[in-house]
């Protein structure tokens, strides 16, 4: 399926096949895919807990309201972010960078960064976006479905994952072999009011 394709056939699937497992070719692919994400100054703060112990999956089903997804998935994602993710050898996000790029960009992220706890976050959690976007099309292209989570306790989350020190829970990603398509997409807001020429 070609990306613009993807981008509309994409959409948030509850209902998986239990029995269907992607093949582990299939899974490293979707993950270097994923890695293909952009993240500001290339800090690459995502994590990815891939959870396939079904005692786990149990658990954080309950911390998910008992949605069924969480446990019928072929694939279960709970995307974090590592808020800190800056200031851990930030050299290493530019290793195959020309050196004079390196020179530029790398002293330039703990100034950009420090003291500023809510831009930490905010980029961290802009990552996680634009890594769930990477993921969905991506295993939408591969013929699979996915579905984007928030409706979860993520304190519970946090506890049943051991979630380290400075790092948050941004969303859980199902992904699997859809047994019911979504209802048809509930509407848009119109062009008029999602585009603003200039300025407000």
């Amino acid at each position: 399926m070609n990306t613009l394709d993807a981008i509309r056939a994409r959409r948030a699937v509850k209902h998986y096949d239990p029995a269907f497992t992607i093949p582990k070719e299939e899974l490293e692919q979707l993950i270097d895919l994923a890695m293909q994400s952009p993240s500001s100054f290339n800090i690459q703060h995502w994590r990815l807990v891939n959870v396939t112990d079904p005692a786990i999956r149990t658990q954080l089903r309950a911390a998910a309201h008992d949605q069924a997804q969480v446990t019928d998935s072929s694939l279960l994602f709970v995307v974090c972010t590592d808020l800190k993710a800056w200031e851990k050898d930030p050299q290493r996000y530019w290793v195959n960078a020309p050196k004079e790029a390196q020179d530029i960009l790398v002293p330039w992220i703990n100034p950009f960064y420090a003291g500023n706890e809510q831009l930490q976050r905010d980029e961290a959690m802009r990552s996680v976006g634009i890594l769930l976007q990477t993921m969905m099309l991506s295993a939408k292209a591969m013929g699979y479905d996915s579905c984007p989570m928030i409706g979860f306790d993520s304190d519970k989350v946090g506890q049943i994952i051991k979630l380290p020190k400075d790092y948050a829970v941004g969303a859980m990603l199902v992904i699997g072999k859809g047994i019911k398509s979504a209802w048809p997409k509930p509407g848009f807001i119109s062009k008029a009011e999602m585009v603003i020429e200039n300025h407000f």
